[in-house]
C-alpha cells in the first residue's frame, strides 16, 4: 500500500470513529454536539479534530446524511423484496420504524425539532428525500399498473409548485398523486415520531407495530393505493 493509500485510510478510519462518538453524544445532549467534548473521549486535542470536520456544523451534516442514508438502505432493502406496490409501501414504512426504533437519537436528529443556529447545506438533499422518491416510485408503479384511484385534479399555486416537482422527478405523476404521496409520507413520519416520542403511552401497548401497519395502510390509501 502507497503512502498516500495508508493515509487516506487512516483518515477515512479516524471519520468515522469521530462521527461515532458524536453519534454517542447524540443520546445525552442531543444535537448540542461539542467538538471540544467528542476530542476529549477520542483523547485527542481539539485542534486535531478540527483536521477532519471544520465545524460542528459540518459534523452534523455528516451525521443527517449518514442517518438519511441509513434509513433509506433500510427502506428500500426491503421494498426491494417484495412484488406488490402495496407490499413494497408495507414494507419500506415498517422498515423505517424498525431503524427508528434501533436509533432513536439519529431519527431525532433528522425528524425532529431543528437544530438552533444550523442551516442543512444542500449537500444533504439527496439522502433525505431517498425514502419520499422510494414511495413515489412505489406510486408510480401503481399508477402504471392502473391501480391508483382516479381523483380530481389539484388547483392553486402548491399545485404549480407540486407539478414542477414532479417534472423533476416523476414526471409521469401528477400534482395530486404527488401532493398525496408527500402527505402520505408526512403521515408516516409523524406516526414513527409519535410512537418513538412517547406519544402512545397509556394508549397502544401491546401491538404497535398493528397500529402502525394500520396507519401505514391508511397513508397508502391517502395516496391512492388500492390493494
Amino acid at each position: 500500500m502507497s503512502a498516500a493509500n495508508l493515509r487516506a485510510r487512516l483518515r477515512a478510519e479516524m471519520t468515522e470513529e469521530i462521527k461515532a462518538v458524536a453519534k454517542r453524544h447524540l443520546a445525552t445532549d442531543g444535537a448540542n454536539l461539542s467538538l471540544r467534548a467528542v476530542a476529549r473521549d477520542l483523547g485527542m486535542a481539539s485542534s486535531a479534530v478540527y483536521r477532519y470536520f471544520a465545524s460542528r456544523d459540518e459534523l452534523l451534516t455528516a451525521l443527517i446524511i449518514d442517518a438519511y442514508d441509513a434509513v433509506g438502505d433500510a427502506a428500500e432493502r426491503a421494498a426491494a423484496g417484495r412484488e406488490t406496490a402495496l407490499e413494497k409501501w408495507l414494507a419500506a414504512g415498517h422498515a423505517a420504524r424498525d431503524w427508528a426504533i434501533a436509533n432513536p437519537h439519529e431519527w431525532a436528529l433528522i425528524y425532529g425539532s431543528p437544530v438552533p443556529g444550523y442551516a442543512a447545506p444542500r449537500d444533504t438533499v439527496d439522502s433525505a428525500t431517498r425514502i419520499m422518491l422510494l414511495l413515489g416510485a412505489i406510486i408510480a408503479e401503481a399508477d402504471r399498473a392502473g391501480e391508483i384511484a382516479e381523483r380530481a385534479p389539484l388547483t392553486g399555486r402548491f399545485a404549480e409548485e407540486l407539478a414542477a416537482v414532479a417534472g423533476a422527478y416523476l414526471p409521469h405523476l401528477t400534482a395530486r398523486v404527488i401532493a398525496d404521496t408527500i402527505a402520505a409520507f408526512f403521515q408516516i413520519c409523524g406516526a414513527i415520531s409519535f410512537e418513538l416520542f412517547g406519544q402512545l403511552n397509556n394508549t397502544v401497548e401491546d401491538d404497535r407495530r398493528g397500529f402502525f401497519e394500520y396507519q401505514l395502510r391508511a397513508a397508502g390509501r391517502l395516496a391512492g393505493l388500492t390493494g
